[in-house]
């Protein structure tokens, strides 16, 4: 996409004289904050902080205090008030879908040619892909997830016929936070430490897009629906919102054996097979499904 499709919006006196004049934006939420998001991560210099959505209808709108610049969708058309296009009046675009079409061609929350599927990402998160580097962000937002334990939105896409290729993916975690939960008991473990924990798998018959990838997660989940149904007097005190964010790295590389790597799992994508090492000794793990 051209670097004119930097800034959109509408400014609050635009709102003003513009208000209830139009029906509101036929656009889903999901829709509108792909957008804002998608700018804010490809676009630092024009979006520098991450901003919430401001719903004044028939306006979604954020505004940037540190440039000056609104974003706005109205009516499935996107505009930008502010910085380089001024404040006379607002910039048109393009229309939504067109720009939905756009940022999924360049790889943004849609086609990201290392990740089998990203369509369904949950509200909030986005995912790049630059040559052979991932970035996943929730941009600073803490969101809700359906099931913690599975939240890998980066799979591996599964291959139609063998292909040769091992693949030895190792997980660095370099920052870990919560706020919302206190652990009352001496040695009472922390539910979400499983979040913190450096992790490697290797993949059997892994497609040529995941050699030397590397995946970049800076994410924050709202786990508050999750936790608040412990039951209490279990050394756990919840104090919502129960949110952990994380920053991590994660580095593929092609390797000879997976049986001879040190991998914690080993996943054949052909077959759905899966072995978990133990002791030294990998296992296999009968009627379970591939993953990344």
């Amino acid at each position: 996409m051209k670097r004119n499709i930097k800034t959109w919006v509408a400014t609050v006196c635009l709102f003003g004289s513009l208000f209830g004049i139009n029906p509101a934006s036929a656009a889903t939420t999901s829709e509108i904050e792909t957008v804002f998001n998608w700018a804010e991560n490809n676009f630092p210099e024009l979006f520098p902080e991450h901003r919430t959505t401001q719903m004044i209808d028939p306006w979604a709108f954020r505004f940037y205090p540190s440039t000056g610049i609104y974003t706005g969708i109205k009516n499935d058309e996107v505009y930008v008030l502010g910085g380089p296009w001024g404040t006379a009046s607002p910039t048109f675009i393009a229309t939504l879908p067109n720009l939905l079409g756009q940022i999924q061609g360049e790889g943004g929350n849609g086609s990201v040619p290392a990740c089998s599927e990203t369509s369904d990402l949950p509200q909030g998160m986005v995912v790049t892909q630059s040559g052979n580097v991932v970035n996943i962000t929730t941009n600073g937002q803490c969101i809700v997830i359906d099931n913690p334990e599975s939240a890998d939105f980066c799979e591996a896409p599964i291959p139609l016929n063998p292909t040769g290729i091992s693949v030895l993916s190792t997980v660095e975690v370099t920052s870990f936070q919560t706020t919302g939960i206190t652990i009352d008991s001496p040695g009472f473990p922390n539910p979400l430490d499983s979040f913190m924990q450096n992790s490697s798998s290797c993949i059997i018959e892994a497609p040529a897009e995941m050699v030397n990838l590397v995946v970049n997660s800076n994410v924050c989940y709202d786990l508050t629906n999750q936790l608040s149904l412990l039951p209490s007097g279990f050394g756990i005190t919840i104090d919502p919102p129960v949110t952990v964010t994380t920053v991590s790295s994660s580095i593929s590389q092609q390797v000879s054996d997976c049986f001879a790597s040190d991998a914690a799992v080993i996943n054949n994508l052909v077959t759905g097979e899966t072995w978990v090492n133990t002791n030294g000794s990998f296992v296999p793990v009968p009627n379970t499904s591939s993953s990344f």
